[in-house]
């Protein structure tokens, strides 16, 4: 057991979610005991970042949690993860998707992602900028894809304590992905999630539209890197 009040500390934040609006528990950085506790509390939907620390977890937690992946994955760790997520959030380029398409075919199965888009102003930050995935759909590319769904699009806004910046940011994701998915031409099927805001930020990605929201800290605590 640890001295933080995981299970309290979900249902707050269950309480202030709105309805329609998934949460995914990140749980990166936070031993398999404390994923627990959020599971017994009827969390079912965890989010990580990294494969190897994904991978241990989900040998020894419950199969019927869904998890999401959400770090940057590296194009040499893409076999490993394949058939064990429910969602892979963070497909930053198209040399990504493409691979794991294969590698989806390969084991037989289909797997879902989020295209992820970049408008923050870090450099460090990942992703497709605005205009290179609004090409990607206009020139139909995703109809290569023989086994990947491709299920919406997935961003973070500038890490700043600028609201303004963050708003702004949190806008933009959320109007390039209305562009994409009210563009009927396209004939996309299940394009349906908006996945952005973390703890700090969550409140106004739900005002912009998101309907997955990634909370760890709130939840869990600091994390124990």
């Amino acid at each position: 057991m640890t001295d933080i009040d995981v299970a309290g500390n979900l249902r707050e934040v269950l309480a202030e979610i709105p309805a329609g609006v998934e949460l995914v528990a990140v749980s990166k950085f936070h031993p398999a005991s404390i994923i627990s506790e959020a599971y017994d509390a009827g969390q079912r939907c965890f989010g990580e970042s990294r494969v190897q620390e994904f991978l241990e977890k989900e040998k020894s937690l419950p199969s019927d949690i869904r998890w999401h992946f959400i770090g940057h994955l590296q194009t040499n760790k893409v076999k490993q993860i394949i058939g064990k997520t429910s969602l892979i959030e963070s497909v930053d380029s198209q040399k990504l998707l493409d691979l794991i398409d294969r590698e989806s075919a390969k084991a037989g199965v289909v797997t879902r992602v989020l295209m992820q888009v970049h408008v923050a102003k870090e450099e460090t930050k990942f992703g497709f900028y605005p205009e290179e995935l609004q090409q990607y759909f206009s020139d139909r590319k995703f109809e290569n894809l023989t086994n990947t769904h491709i299920c919406g699009i997935m961003g973070m806004a500038s890490n700043t304590d600028d609201i303004d910046r963050v708003r702004e940011d949190f806008r933009s994701i959320a109007s390039i992905y209305r562009r994409i998915a009210d563009d009927t031409s396209l004939g996309l099927r299940g394009f349906d999630i908006l996945s952005m805001g973390m703890s700090g930020d969550w409140k106004i990605a739900v005002e912009e539209g998101a309907n997955i929201v990634r909370i760890g800290t709130r939840i869990f605590g600091e994390r124990e890197y």
